[in-house]
């Protein structure tokens, strides 16, 4: 496709006028955006004519749009290619098996196994006739010699099973979220005029040509310019990082551009540029969806290098590759969707936009490590360092903390086994039996430490949990999954998570708490208040006329009402609802609205004000033959009647209209109204006389006074029926359910008492928007968190709000210390104001059906059904979600803990593992990925809604888990014991112990080893349940994936146990042997009913695990490393403590080898700069996008920044550095850049020797 857009440019050059049979080419167009303002007009005046010579040119209508005929669709996608910017390649399944073989305790695996396959061949010529101690007797029983590979060659095989299964899993993720992706992509629509019609296409399905209608809260998904437009405002801040809004008109400025929001008023546009020629498509090709040149570009600098290599600093070199080797193996190359933010610091853009581009662009971005996501990693303008800091996701935080104790102590176990087996091996042989080391008997010798090697790292392999990143995995893909069943699209999978410890949820009320679909009930007109609509001819004529052309021009022409589906079904309602039920009132009456459109078009309307928040009417201006002009307008009640001077009567005069009359109605129209939860509007309308000559339309405060009322209606929304149940179970799972809305106090409150939010008698709160203002701002007019938490605990209802004040709240309740656990509050929103709080908020819910874009890009979930009862859905599986991965860890950590100590004891007194390496890596596979995905995937049920939420800070492993664990260790420790030192006497068999080195396997070890398995596989049933409940059974065939793995891994143990023999260490067992193991097993099961007849609260000794990380355990200076980032996450916290000394030498070595480039070549033509190809090895280590050091830029704050304050936008930084011109360099650091050859003295460097080189270089910086 790309190549498509190309050749255009081709033909362009030879015939510079047509391409193909368009009158423009594709380079015009390009040109032609990326002029602004008035530049572009003239440039329209002077190579179009107008706008309509434009429209000429392209073969299309500004009136009817395209034809749509798919032949003509096709031509011009050939032509001037398709709206779509081709994504990243995802990785390859065999990227996916290497980065899974990166693991630092397979890699040491596999050396052990490749040391004792060599060994094992290996046969010194006269070992024979010598002894080399008791040990190594029995070795030469000929058929076993030759076995000796056996082993080696099993721990491969198990060791390519397990990177085989992470691989698969990992790609099958990738996969899903790529699907994820394109579903998102594929339900954004745009309204489009073809054919005359107005209708709703496909974004990528639209083409140059293309007459679109634009209206407030959308996204542009092309470049285009402006036909016709009313108050048209656009946020441009995602391309020039200016937080103005831009006024756009036909005469000023009409080119709009892709990827900005409308965020007022309405038009046309016709579509200019699309795909990667569009603006945005222009940027991301720079981003690097151009890989092929990149992958070019690639083998050329290897080449350089070689010779680079050849000329200088060979110790560099080996410093960076030393460093990578080190940064690999501590596991710092997460990638994580840095991949292609180190570009965008050279382009001193931030990219918030185009969510489903962006992510689309890096899958990894949507990752389960969100580590780094493009969301806000971008470090925004220094934020007030009293602004909490967006905690990462608490359970990956915690989960981490715990993996790196669990594995540190794992790492302690192991070494101590390696230590004490060796010690006793050699003080036995060479001490007891005083035998000499002959040189013969060392491949011997040398076998036993690989043997002992093998046995400490299988009892590493075994302790150290790896399955807990995998069941977090598989827990919230599959959650995710299964949620978009439940109506909830997952943007972000943390979202998942965290909604589970939701404990406040700030709800919108039209379209979320009611059905969104408006209708007029109640209307006050000609002096009268009718409780339905009335019958036309009690309506004087000449009210009737002004109220039928008032409704038809006033309401936006994008809203209509079009005919039902279904035979007998309810009239579709398209675009506003408030509008859509005036219109259906306009029905009512029996007048039809489209005649009276069809007559005065939307291009005669002499000037339209939109509705926006701070309005809160719209109004448009008629003018007449007579030169005289008329102006309808309708709003809330409460604030346009206090703009209206005269009234309608009965007679269809107007009469005077004071303020004593206006109380008189509020009271007896407009309060009942309110209290039966109808939203009231009033319409109004003005004349200006021809003789008075032209007003000034832009002074609105003059225009819209004197007013004459027409009349006023009561429109009701009813609550959708499932509401009040779904805000019952919110209630009961302590969940606090707030309303806010835009609707006036009565409305607001009389709609909460019927959804349940408020109860009779409650002591609970209802502030309108200006009382809430006024008592949470000090004298100053500052906002003081102490004031908002007075308010908020008991707050219940927000009426009449703006967007500001939602993000108050939200905020407050956020930030707010008054209860002992940080609250975690969800939001659902709409419109494209609601941005802010829907960014701020723990959880942003947007809606998919009546959500703007604008909305649904700030949001983590989209509720494709725009319904409350969707959010419990998505708490449930929240909830879900945390108990899984607590299910798992019980599990887990009892198999853990057992196997550690059996294979440490059992070493150091028999000196010979009881568990051999290729059994524990079996077991290990059983309980990491098998038993992952069977506990993480068990349905939610409704009992999930029953307790309070978790906190933050609660521990992952409670003290009833701690119990269970502890508990089944004890049990399981007993069997395996007492088997192993008695149970040759039980079963009356040959005695295991003391085995020699590559002696038969016994079937005493047999049973130890099924035993083991057994038990394991009859606690996952127990670990199903993790609240002490009884009934481990229950619902147990609701989940087939588990019952599917546990009876899989059954069978497969019966196989291994009967025929896998040598290289599993086993022998086959009888039928009674079998009994008897499964047995043991079920005792699991009993041993669990006795656990759960302990109190947990007696157990006070229990110690709980797992604690996130609190703001106060952080060292103050590690908190200033963190001030830079966002978000403080805790997992790479952990991982970090050592590698920030690293990070801060690496940018030492960094700036310093920048240094000796700039004296090198003075004579470059950067003024002292590296060439762009004499970029070093470290250098192109340093900008490698999964090594991403932040380099000291100014960046451009955002106009949808998430903390700064939306109401001073004063405070912004309004003049952001110009993008530098796109430089064939790639690398963003010194040339792209600017250079920055300072050292950061906040960041305390590790001081380098005062004599040596690099401190002279140091000190001349």
């Amino acid at each position: 496709m790309a190549n498509n857009s190309y050749s255009g440019v081709k033909n362009s050059v030879a015939e510079p006028n047509h391409d193909g049979e368009f009158g423009c080419s594709l380079k015009e167009l390009r040109s032609l955006m990326e002029l602004r303002g008035a530049e572009g007009l003239h440039k329209i005046q002077e190579t179009y004519g107008d706008v309509n010579g434009l429209c000429n040119r392209l073969k299309t209508s500004p009136v009817d749009g395209l034809s749509g005929q798919p032949a003509d669709i096709e031509k011009r996608k050939v032509a001037f290619g398709q709206n779509f910017i081709p994504p990243k390649k995802p990785k390859t399944f065999l990227q996916l098996v290497w980065e899974a073989l990166q693991d630092v305790t397979l890699i040491i695996l596999e050396v052990a196994a490749i040391v004792s396959l060599g060994l094992s061949f290996y046969k010194p010529p006269d070992s024979e006739n010598r002894n080399c101690g008791n040990a190594a007797g029995g070795v030469e029983d000929e058929g076993e010699a030759e076995a000796g590979w056996i082993e080696g060659a099993a721990i491969l095989l198990s060791v390519a099973c397990v990177v085989l299964v992470t691989a698969f899993n990992d790609w099958s993720k990738e996969k899903q979220f790529r699907g994820l992706q394109s579903r998102i992509e594929q339900e954004q629509k745009f309204m489009m005029v073809r054919g005359g019609q107005v209708i709703p296409i496909p974004v990528a399905e639209i083409v140059v040509g293309d007459i679109a209608q634009i209206k407030y809260g959308d996204l542009l998904p092309a470049d285009g310019i402006l036909i016709q437009g009313n108050d048209l405002k656009i946020d441009e801040s995602s391309l020039t990082g200016e937080s103005d809004h831009v006024k756009k008109s036909m005469e000023k400025d009409s080119v709009l551009l892709s990827g900005t929001h409308v965020m007022e008023g309405s038009g046309k546009m016709v579509v200019t540029a699309v795909g990667v020629n569009s603006q945005t498509g222009i940027i991301f090709t720079l981003l690097g969806a151009g890989e092929d040149d990149e992958d070019e570009e690639e083998k050329e600098k290897k080449k350089e290098r070689k010779k680079e290599k050849k000329s200088w600093a060979p110790s560099c070199c080996s410093v960076t590759v030393h460093l990578i080797a080190i940064l690999c193996t501590c596991g710092l190359a997460t990638a994580c969707g840095a991949n292609h933010s180190h570009y965008s610091n050279s382009l001193h853009i931030q990219f918030s936009f185009l969510f489903f581009l962006a992510k689309a662009q890096d899958g990894a971005a949507m990752e389960m490590q969100p580590l780094n996501s493009d969301e806000g990693a971008e470090g925004e303008e220094k934020r007030k360092a009293n602004l909490q800091k967006k905690e990462k996701s608490v359970l990956q935080g915690k989960l981490t903390k715990l993996a790196v104790q669990i594995g540190k102590a794992g790492l302690v176990m192991s070494a101590i086994t390696v230590i004490i087996l060796v010690v006793l091996f050699v003080v036995d042989t060479f001490w007891i039996q005083g035998i000499p080391w002959e040189k013969e008997c060392t491949p011997i010798y040398i076998q036993f430490f690989v043997k002992f090697f093998i046995i400490g790292v299988t009892v590493l392999v075994v302790a150290v949990p790896e399955g807990l990143p995998l069941a977090v995995t598989i827990s919230l893909a599959y959650s995710v999954k299964k949620m978009m069943k439940d109506n909830n699209l997952v943007r972000h999978l943390d979202a998942c998570e965290t909604m589970g410890n939701a404990t406040a949820i700030c709800s919108d009320k039209t379209g979320t708490l009611t059905m969104n679909r408006m209708t007029v009930v109640q209307v006050f007109i000609a002096d009268k208040h009718y409780k339905k609509v009335p019958e036309p001819d009690v309506i004087p004529a000449s009210t009737m006329d002004l109220l039928i052309l008032g409704i038809s021009v006033n309401c936006a022409y994008t809203t209509k009402i079009m005919s039902p589906e279904k035979e007998g079904g309810l009239n579709r309602q398209v675009g506003n609802k408030t509008e859509c039920a005036l219109l259906g009132f306009a029905l009512d009456l029996k007048k039809d609205y489209q005649a009276i459109r069809n007559e005065i078009p939307e291009e005669k309307l002499y000037k339209v004000y939109t509705f926006n928040s701070v309005r809160k009417s719209m109004s448009t201006v008629l003018k007449n033959a007579d030169g005289s002009y008329r102006m309808f307008s309708k709003g809330a009640s409460e604030i346009l009647l206090r703009k209206c001077y005269k009234i309608l009567t009965a007679t269809g005069e107007a009469k005077l209209f004071r303020p004593r009359d206006r109380d008189d109605m509020v009271k007896r129209v407009i309060e009942p109204m309110a209290s039966e939860g109808l939203r009231t509007i009033c319409l109004a309308y003005r004349d200006f006389p021809a003789s008075e000559g032209e007003p000034d339309w832009d002074n609105e405060s003059d225009i819209l006074t004197r007013l004459t009322c027409v009349c006023v209606v009561g429109i009701e929304d009813p609550v959708r029926p499932e509401v009040p149940d779904a805000i019952r179970k919110c209630q009961r799972a302590g969940i606090t359910v707030r309303m806010v809305t835009g609707d006036n106090l009565n409305t607001a409150r009389a709609i909460s008492t019927k959804c349940g939010i408020l109860q009779p008698g409650d002591d609970f709160l209802c502030l309108e928007g200006k009382e809430f203002n006024r008592r949470i701002r000090n004298e100053k007019g500052e906002i003081e968190q102490e004031r908002i938490d007075k308010i908020w605990p008991k707050l219940r209802v927000l009426a009449r709000s703006s967007p500001t004040d939602k993000h108050t709240l939200v905020k407050g309740i956020i930030d707010s210390t008054v209860v002992e656990r940080r609250q975690v509050v969800a939001v659902t929103g709409d419109g494209t104001n609601d941005g802010p709080a829907l960014k701020k908020a723990d959880v942003g819910f947007a809606m998919g059906i009546a959500g703007t874009d604008v909305a649904k890009e700030a949001s983590d979930i989209i509720l494709t059904d725009d319904n409350f009862s969707s959010i419990v859905k998505a708490v449930m599986w929240g909830r879900n979600v945390y108990d899984s991965i607590s299910k798992f860890l019980q599990f887990q950590l009892t198999v853990n803990v057992v196997a550690v100590i059996v294979a440490f004891t059992g070493a150091c007194i028999t000196q010979d593992s009881p568990l051999k390496a290729v059994q524990m890596l079996w077991v290990n596979l059983i309980m990491d990925t098998f038993a992952s995905l069977a506990l993480a995937t068990e349905p939610p049920t409704e009992s999930l809604l029953l307790r309070k939420p978790y906190g933050r800070n609660k521990p992952l492993i409670s003290r009833t888990m701690m119990k269970n664990i502890l508990g089944h260790a004890v049990y399981q420790l007993t069997i395996i014991f007492t088997l192993l030192f008695a149970g040759e006497k039980m079963f009356d068999i040959d005695n295991g112990r003391y085995a020699p080195l590559h002696a038969p396997p016994s079937e005493h070890y047999t049973i130890v080893f099924n035993t083991f398995v057994m038990m394991q596989l009859f606690n996952e049933i127990n670990a199903r349940k993790i609240h002490g409940e009884r009934n481990v059974f229950e619902g147990i065939f609701n989940n087939m994936i588990f019952c599917t793995i546990v009876f899989g891994t059954f069978v497969i143990q019966i196989v291994i146990v009967q025929f896998g023999g040598k290289p599993f260490s086993c022998v086959g067992l009888s039928i009674e042997q079998w009994l008897w193991c499964i047995l043991l097993g079920f005792g699991c099961l009993l041993w669990g009913q006795i656990i759960s007849s302990i109190p947990t609260s007696r157990l006070k000794f229990l110690k709980t695990a797992g604690h996130g990380t609190q703001k106060e355990e952080i060292p103050d200076e590690e908190l200033e490393e963190l001030e830079d980032l966002d978000e403080i996450d805790h997992a790479e916290r952990e991982l970090r403590r050592g590698q920030i000394l690293w990070f801060r030498g690496l940018n030492r070595i960094q700036t310093q080898i920048r240094v000796v480039n700039a004296f090198r070549s003075s004579l470059s033509p950067y003024e002292g700069l590296e060439k762009p190809e004499s970029r070093t090895s470290i250098h192109n280590f340093m900008t490698h996008p999964e090594f991403r050091i932040e380099d000291s830029e100014p960046h451009i704050p955002l106009i949808d920044d998430t903390d700064a304050e939306d109401d001073a936008p004063t405070k912004r930084n309004t003049t952001p550095t110009p993008p530098p011109p796109p430089s064939p360099n790639q690398n963003n650091n010194a040339v792209d850049s600017g250079i920055h050859l300072f050292l950061d003295p906040s960041k305390p460097a590790t001081p380098s020797a005062p004599g040596s080189p690099m401190h002279s270089l140091e000190t001349s910086l």
